[in-house]
Order: C-alpha cells, then sequence, then structure tokens
C-alpha cells in the first residue's frame, strides 16, 4: 500500500485567524500535520509516500525533503487549482491499492490503522472513511446503505455521515479521469458524488470523531482528541 497526501492549499481561514505559517507545518499535539499524516500512514502500512504541495509556500517542500521519515516519499511542487487536480497530478505515484489523506485531517490514535483493516478487507474498489462529528465548515455529506455501500455523496438532509480526509482507493479509480474531465469536475467531493451516481463501487466505514483543521479553534480540538481519544458531543 501506498499513500498520497494532499498538502497544497493555501490554509486561508487559518491565516485570517492570525495563523501566517503554512497549514501543513501547523503542529497540532506537538507534531506538523504533514508528519503526522506521514508518520501514521506507516503506522498504518503504507510503504512509500507521495505529497502534493504548492510552490506558494516553498517551505514544507523543505520541511519534507530535509527530514528523515519513517518511509521513502516523492515530493511533487505544484500550484493545483482544486483538490481533484491534486489527485489526478499524484497518479503516476499512486499504482497500487492507496491511503488518500487530506493533511488537515485529525483522527483518534489508532483510527487510520483501524480504517485501513477494514478498508483492505471490503469488498469495494473505493472506501471512504466518515464521522458523524460535524463540526467541518463545508462538510460533505455521505449517504450509506445496507453493508456500509456507499448511495450518494453531497446530499446533506439524507445522512448523519461526513467524510473524515481519509479514503482507500484500487489504482483502477484513475480510468474515471476522462469522465471527470468530460463533467468538467473541480473538486475531489465532486469526483467522489460522479462515482457514486455512476455506481462506482464504494463502502464507507465509520473512522469515529475527527477534526479537520481549518481554523485556530480546530487546532485545539484536534489536541484534545489526540489527547483523549473523544471529542464532546454534541457541540
Amino acid at each position: 500500500m501506498k499513500v498520497g497526501i494532499i498538502a497544497a492549499g493555501r490554509g486561508r481561514r487559518l491565516a485570517q485567524g492570525g495563523i501566517a505559517i503554512p497549514k501543513p507545518l501547523v503542529k497540532v499535539g506537538g507534531r506538523t500535520l504533514v508528519g503526522r499524516a506521514l508518520e501514521e500512514a506507516a503506522a498504518a502500512g503504507a510503504r512509500r509516500g507521495a505529497v502534493i504541495t504548492t510552490p506558494v509556500f516553498p517551505q514544507v517542500a523543505e520541511y519534507l525533503k530535509g527530514n528523515v521519515w519513517p518511509l521513502p516519499i516523492d515530493v511533487l511542487v505544484w500550484d493545483s487549482p482544486n483538490s481533484l487536480e491534486s489527485l489526478l497530478a499524484l497518479k503516476p505515484y499512486l499504482d497500487t491499492p492507496f491511503l488518500l489523506l487530506t493533511v488537515d485531517a485529525i483522527l483518534a490514535p489508532g483510527a487510520l490503522s483501524r480504517f485501513v483493516t477494514q478498508a483492505q478487507a471490503a469488498p469495494a474498489l473505493g472506501v471512504l472513511g466518515l464521522t458523524s462529528y460535524q463540526e467541518d465548515e463545508s462538510p460533505l455529506y455521505v449517504e450509506v446503505g445496507s453493508q456500509g455501500r456507499v448511495i450518494s455523496v453531497g446530499q446533506p438532509q439524507v445522512s448523519p455521515f461526513i467524510t473524515a480526509g481519509c479514503y482507500y482507493f484500487h489504482p483502477q479509480v484513475f480510468a474515471y479521469e476522462p469522465r471527470a474531465r468530460e463533467l468538467r469536475l473541480g473538486a475531489l467531493r465532486q469526483f467522489l458524488a460522479m462515482l457514486a451516481r455512476d455506481n462506482y463501487p464504494l463502502m464507507g466505514v465509520d473512522v469515529g470523531p475527527a477534526v479537520d483543521v481549518d481554523c485556530p479553534a480546530d487546532i485545539e480540538r484536534g489536541e484534545l482528541l489526540l489527547s483523549t481519544g473523544t471529542l464532546p458531543w454534541p457541540l
């Protein structure tokens, strides 16, 4: 298994909250977001990684290349226009079943490894990590049917679950790139919705509470999750 990490965003909401450093280098629980993602992916069984970063923040690539990680990594520096293009840019590096992570996702300790174990055993070509902890400012809702089969993506009135920033795919998912380009899709969420509509065999796995680090308050929530394994609910 390989891992692809999308770390090419600008982190505008963090910057608006007074945090000037690039989002991948923000520390939560004493570790940078991108470093944590790499280390937890390795602990979950990844043997090689690829990270896409933006040239707007060259210090991220410098940090990745200047440190030793528990798995070999490739660093792609590209000013990606959106999250779907970031995934597609990682295609040359992800030629085996792969874990896909957004750099700002924080899960409870051990949750990512459990997710990978379940995903590898699932009778599907794609598995979405899901959470019902809906603190995300722009949540992506996922409707799940019997035996975890994903029915729809992006319909907020039909499901308590949203994506948690972790996914597991077989490389055959890239065969849907021409269809995505035909539809002029511009976001990973749109791509996932298309796969669900086209009956691509997707499944959903509840990974428990998760935090999407978008603003300064999310850092505190992430640290609470890491230290206690849980979060207060309801918010």
